[in-house]
């Protein structure tokens, strides 16, 4: 697990090495053993910071280039096949390490794009062919590591991480598009960037920036699912099916327990992440887990569960209990960290994980993905009560007008179930894919355009564009698979994803997700809904396929996530911020970015006894607010 960095001059004096230097150092949280820089040709200059995890050595070290000096790698990831790959491809080829790095540089010079077939990983990596003086870029399947991207006439910059484009003298604009898109989610989604002239190198996809500069994207992997059909329980046996899911899912794990550092794994007590344990501590003794409590909120503590599963697994088990004050604490060290505004609150409590997990351990396991797999989420169950057709729908349909009126929170039981109930009555009045849009967003679009001073500086027809793959993906007579599709293509990379490099590489710590070994997810998708989810659970299958080797009681137990105390924390400590600072009058009005009227209104649902989901978009604000300070001010 590494970050990278490189350019492409499209004139040859143009000066970027230094700037390469600072982008290598800027990345040093993602690789802090070793940061590099090297000009390979007057037009083109690779970096690379280094964490270091198969062969330690400095055989290990990059930029890394075959014996001929031709082909120069800069790798971020792990290919977890790779001894397999190097028996059957690169018999009689001498390597000097026995890292994966130089298997796939050869695999690449064997077989060039084909190559990335025969990936088992997660990876973002570049090579440059110095005879064709052409840069290959490429992306693991389903985003689980970054990769950004930026041109102009000039120079084109590539990167994990944004704040390493902004160490060259870039200029930056606010895509007002993306602004858009983030106040409604809370991420960024897609292939666009906050700031225009960037992009994302989209998942399962590769790139070539040939000796013009020119680049050009293609796509090397699909998830396989063609979607609006439903796929016909009777094609399959739910005993075979669980058998083989079983199989493949224990196979992904063993293949990621190489590493050449001390591994642990995550647990928290709930389906996947207990999965994930079992898995391992099958084949590796005394196995560290770790899990997180919180001492202030017993409704989401689950360490009961994960001290539970711990002691059938005897793990050697870990549990961090912290308490809000702790979590308020880090606050400011995850705004410092982030270069693109992401306000999932949530990632805290990844990021202080992440942060104590580190201390025992180098790499981790994670259960992530298996919600949008398997039909894990409350959104899911919503969903598929929302397909029928029966009096209860009805009722919840028409009492819309009565639910607007109640007194809506996250943080209060009746307050919480109001403000569930008027979200499900607005879906049930939607096609299937504005439903599937209503139920990610916090806020609608016209609602988080209406806090944009300047709202000609958003196209509507491109925020259509931009959601097109929603509506490509959910159909109105299709089945719930389209809905677990969608959040392939938009949830899991760009939220759930991006939260767990982001706050794992903040801490330096590799994180390693087998729930997304494609063979996992292409046979997940071959599966029928009834297989997945039923009117009582999600989950069956994988659920059924582990079911006697975990304690029944997590098999009971409600689903919940986590809520971070923010409500709380805005009229407490972040208070003076919102109203002294970030979201103050005076400097809303010099900023011009937000509707000052808007903003003030916004303030007052926040403070007042009926907030709503003020708390979440003030959150985003706040987060886009210091992250502009930082990179504009």
């Amino acid at each position: 697990m590494c970050g990278i960095a490189g350019y492409f001059s499209k004139e040859s004096n143009h000066p970027n090495e230094s700037f390469l230097k600072e982008a290598a150092l800027s990345l040093s949280k993602r690789g802090p053993d070793l940061q590099q820089a090297k000009t390979l040709s007057p037009q083109v200059g690779f970096a690379h910071a280094r964490l270091s995890i198969i062969d330690t050595s400095s055989l290990g070290h990059q930029p890394m280039s075959d014996e001929s000096g031709r082909f120069t790698i800069i790798f971020n990831g792990e290919i977890f096949n790779f001894h397999e790959l190097r028996k059957t491809f690169l018999p009689d080829v001498k390597l000097n390490s026995s890292s994966d790095t130089e298997v796939l540089l050869h695999l690449f010079i064997q077989q060039r794009e084909k190559c990335l077939a025969h990936l088992n990983g997660f990876f973002a990596f570049a090579i440059y062919d110095n005879q064709k003086k052409e840069i290959f870029l490429a992306r693991d399947r389903y985003g689980i590591k970054p990769l950004h991207i930026f041109s102009d006439e000039k120079t084109i910059v590539f990167a994990s991480e944004l704040k390493a484009i902004l160490k060259f003298p870039i200029k930056k604009e606010l895509d007002y598009n993306t602004l858009a898109l983030y106040l409604q989610l809370n991420y960024v989604p897609g292939a666009h960037s906050i700031l225009k002239n960037i992009t994302r190198l989209m998942p399962g996809n590769y790139a070539v920036i040939d000796s013009t500069g020119k680049l050009t994207a293609e796509k090397y992997y699909s998830v396989p699912y063609k979607g609006g059909k439903k796929i016909p329980v009777e094609q399959f046996d739910y005993e075979n099916s669980k058998a083989r899911l079983r199989t493949l899912v224990e196979e992904s794990i063993q293949r990621r327990l190489v590493s050449d550092v001390p591994l642990g794994s995550f647990l928290s007590g709930g389906i996947d992440s207990s999965i994930v344990s079992y898995c391992a501590a099958k084949n590796v003794k005394q196995l560290n887990t770790f899990s997180i409590g919180f001492s202030d909120e017993p409704y989401f503590d689950e360490t009961q569960y994960a001290n539970l599963v711990a002691k059938k697994l005897e793990t050697n088990h870990t549990v961090f209990s912290i308490s809000n004050d702790e979590m308020f604490s880090h606050i400011f060290d995850i705004l410092d960290y982030v270069d693109e505004p992401f306000a999932d609150s949530s990632a805290i409590a990844v990021y202080i994980l992440s942060k104590k997990t580190r201390e025992r351990v180098t790499v981790s396991l994670s259960g992530d993905g298996g919600d949008e797999l398997f039909a894990g989420y409350n959104k899911h169950k919503a969903e598929l009560r929302a397909r029928e057709k029966n009096l209860v729908n009805a009722i919840a349909k028409a009492g819309l007008p009565l639910f607007k009126m109640l007194p809506k929170s996250r943080h209060s039981k009746f307050g919480n179930l109001f403000r569930q109930a008027q979200r499900y009555s607005e879906g049930l009045q939607l096609s299937a894919a504005e439903r599937y849009w209503r139920w990610c967003v916090f806020s609608g679009q016209d609602e988080a355009v209406s806090l944009l001073q300047n709202k000609n500086k958003v196209d509507k027809n491109e925020l259509d564009k931009r959601r097109q793959f929603v509506f490509d993906a959910v159909k109105e007579d299709g089945e719930l698979n389209d809905i677990l599709f969608a959040d392939t293509q938009m949830v899991l990379p760009n939220d759930m994803l991006t939260k767990v490099d982001l706050m794992s590489m903040a801490n330096s710590l590799e994180v390693r997700v087998p729930l997304l070994d494609y063979t996992v997810v292409d046979f997940a998708f071959s599966l029928p809904v009834a297989f997945k989810i039923d009117g009582q659970q999600g989950k069956k299958i994988l659920k059924d396929a582990f079911r006697k080797d975990l304690p029944d009681e997590i098999f009971t137990r409600p689903k919940h996530g986590f809520e971070v105390p923010l409500l709380k924390w805005m009229k407490t400590g972040l208070r003076s911020l919102i109203e002294e600072e970030l979201l103050s009058k005076k400097f809303i009005e010099e900023q011009n970015i937000f509707n000052p009227a808007q903003i003030e209104s916004l303030k007052q649902k926040l403070f007042s006894n009926n907030p709503g989901d003020a708390h979440a978009t003030v959150w985003g604000l706040l987060v886009f607010q210091y992250w502009y300070k930082k990179y504009f001010l």
